[in-house]
Formats: structure tokens, C-alpha cells, sequence
């Protein structure tokens, strides 16, 4: 069976930068299972797998426009230190800011004697993946998956519907 939208695949896979940093890997634990076209994976790796099938193998590129974007410098600010009282926090550290444009993510990337620094960018942001997948299954999406948006396991849905 080919990929397309509304099949779920099951597959391993890998990723580096290009510096060969390790950002990802499934080949040591479970293998990844999503619904194609259900936003799940960045466009450019869900794009690479369009007309593959069970047993290839292939190596991707993706871009930053194609992934997670490009960095934004305007994301990054300075927010009150005051703002984290009672906190105990440090640099990694990810939490959800209200901002103008609605909810959003931001790590902590610097503490200072006032101010901690947030930024608002994913951290993949601006950084090209290189990815090596190995695809095991493809298979029709039955109409409750594609109805929910998502894989269901051995043991059904697992939420309330």
C-alpha cells in the first residue's frame, strides 16, 4: 500500500542537524504512528513520504521553511524576574505565556539578577533536519482514526469521546 492521506504509516526514524548532532531517534524504542495529512509531521518530512510503501528506506532533507521556520529574534524578550516568585526555575525550562497573539510556548534561555530571558521560537526553529526513516507499515485509517485525527492502538481510543 502507497502513502497517501488518511493511511497510517508506522516507521523509524532518525534525525541529526548538520553537524550530525543526534536531535531524535526511534529505531532503539517504539516506532512512530501517525494519519497522514492530519498535520502531525513537519510538510517536508510528510511530503518526502508521499508514494513510499512498506520496507523503503530513504534519507530527507528538510529545510527550516519546511520544518519548524526560521528563527525570530522578536520572539526572545526579557520578562520580570518578579514574574517567577515562588518558582524554582532554570535555563530549559519551558512554559506557556498568554501573549497579544494568543497562548504560546517559551523556554527559559538565561537567568540574570532581574530579568529572565524567554524565547517564544521552537527550538528546532532555523535548523535544518536531515532525517533517515525506515518505513514498516502502511494501512488504511479505519473511520473512528479519522474521525478522532489520530491512531488508535491494540486497546481502542484511550480518551472520551
Amino acid at each position: 500500500m502507497i502513502i497517501a492521506a488518511n493511511k497510517v504509516v508506522k516507521m523509524h526514524y532518525s534525525v541529526m542537524d548538520n553537524d550530525k548532532n543526534s536531535i531524535d531517534n526511534s529505531f532503539d524504542g517504539e516506532p512512530l504512528i501517525f494519519i497522514v495529512g492530519t498535520g502531525y509531521l513537519i510538510q517536508g518530512l510528510e511530503d518526502a513520504l508521499q508514494g513510499k510503501e512498506a520496507g523503503d528506506t530513504l534519507s530527507v532533507t528538510v529545510p527550516p521553511e519546511q520544518g519548524y521556520g526560521e528563527r525570530h529574534d522578536e520572539l526572545m524578550q526579557a520578562v520580570p524576574k518578579s514574574m517567577f516568585e515562588g518558582m524554582e526555575i532554570e535555563v530549559g525550562m519551558q512554559f506557556r505565556a498568554s501573549t497579544d497573539d494568543g497562548d504560546q510556548s517559551v523556554m527559559i534561555i538565561d537567568i540574570q539578577e532581574d530579568e529572565v530571558i524567554v524565547d517564544g521560537n521552537n527550538p528546532l526553529a532555523g535548523i535544518t533536519l536531515n532525517f533517515d526513516v525506515e518505513i514498516l507499515e502502511v494501512r488504511d485509517a479505519t473511520p473512528d482514526e479519522l474521525a478522532h485525527g489520530h491512531v488508535h492502538g491494540a486497546g481502542g481510543c484511550g480518551h472520551d469521546h
